[in-house]
This record gives structure tokens, sequence and C-alpha cells, in this order.
């Protein structure tokens, strides 16, 4: 029976393994990244093979000179759970939205909600007749996609004219959302990312 492999050197192993994988995306041999972060290539070469436990900021000099977030030389870190949705077409979670003077279908296609981000994806139709739709400011990213139909998407002082096909993102952080529904019916995909 093989032994069990610590905590510790699973960690140890997983970030070796984001460290060559991130360094060899960027076409850098162990001596150019050693010249990058000042980190000797024999350390890299350790750290890459699981060897050593590194430092935290042994770890952010080399994530600086990989130009990418500290936190990325850990993604291949186990987690003790993960979140899957699958949504057959035709499911998903049905809800309407009402306000004073307006009242749309939407159903909910995804909803994951982590420590570090929160991710939401909703098929929404809105009709001509529905009442004004609500706008909204937030934080983080929203993506749009037309799926049926045509209307007036509205971002800050711009407004966009969005037919089946057509996808706009925007940082959701000025006042945004449709205002005039230009068919009898309007459907579209949203998808919203943020930092909780």
């Amino acid at each position: 029976m093989p032994a069990q492999v610590s905590p510790g050197k699973r960690i140890d192993r997983a970030i070796g393994t984001s460290l060559k994988e991130l360094r060899r995306q960027r076409d850098h041999s162990a001596r150019a990244l050693a010249d990058l972060s000042g980190v000797s290539a024999a350390m890299i070469s350790r750290i890459e093979n699981g060897l050593v436990s590194p430092s935290i900021g042994t770890l952010a000099v080399l994530a600086e000179a990989l130009e990418v977030p500290i936190v990325s030389l850990f993604r291949e870190a186990a987690t003790d759970h993960t979140d899957l949705t699958l949504v057959r077409h035709g499911e998903g979670l049905r809800s309407t939205r009402i306000t004073d003077d307006h009242r749309h279908e939407y159903v909910n296609l995804a909803l994951h909600a982590r420590k570090d981000l929160r991710f939401q994806a909703r098929r929404v139709t809105l009709l001509r007749d529905g009442g004004p739709p609500p706008s909204y400011v937030g934080h983080g990213v929203v993506f749009v996609q037309a799926l049926d139909g045509e209307a007036v998407y509205r971002y800050g002082q711009q407004r966009f004219t969005l037919r089946a096909g057509d996808s706009l993102s925007v940082d959701a952080e000025l006042n945004h959302g449709f205002v005039e529904v230009l068919t009898p019916e309007f459907t579209f995909l949203t998808v919203q990312a943020e930092r909780p």
C-alpha cells in the first residue's frame, strides 16, 4: 500500500506543477526565470519538483516575474469541494421579477458563490408591454447576449440596440440595463461575475 502524501506535500507539488506550466507557457528556461526573479535556477527546479515549501516572498517574486497574480501558483492545489451545475435544455429555476411598474420572467441557469467569486447566469425574457425594465448598478462584469428579438440597452449615457446574436460586456459600476423593448418579446442571456 503506497504511503499517504501529507497535505503540505500535495500543495508543494501543486505549486511546482503550476510554476513549471506558467514558466513554459512564457517560453522561459529556469535560468531566464531566475534572471527575471532573482530566485536561483536551482531553487526554481526544487520548487517545480515539489522538493521544497517556498516562502510567500519567493512565490511573490516568481509571480511578479511571470506577470501573474500569486494565486495562479496555487491553481493546481486540490480543494475539498467544487460545484457543478448542469441545466438541460428547457430546464432551470424559473422566476419572476416584479417591481412597481414592471414584470419580467427569467430562468436561473447557474449560480456559484465562492469566497473569491460570485457568478450567475440567467436567461431573461422582457415583454414590450411589461413596463419599463429596471436598471442596475453593481460590481464586477456583466455579459449580455441577445437570443431573440430586439431591445435598447443603456450603459451610462450610451445606448445600444441589441438584436439576436449581438453581445455586450460592461463593467457593472455604471448605471446599466435595458430601457426599451422594440419587439413584442426580447430574450437574452446575462452572465455576471463579481467579487463578493
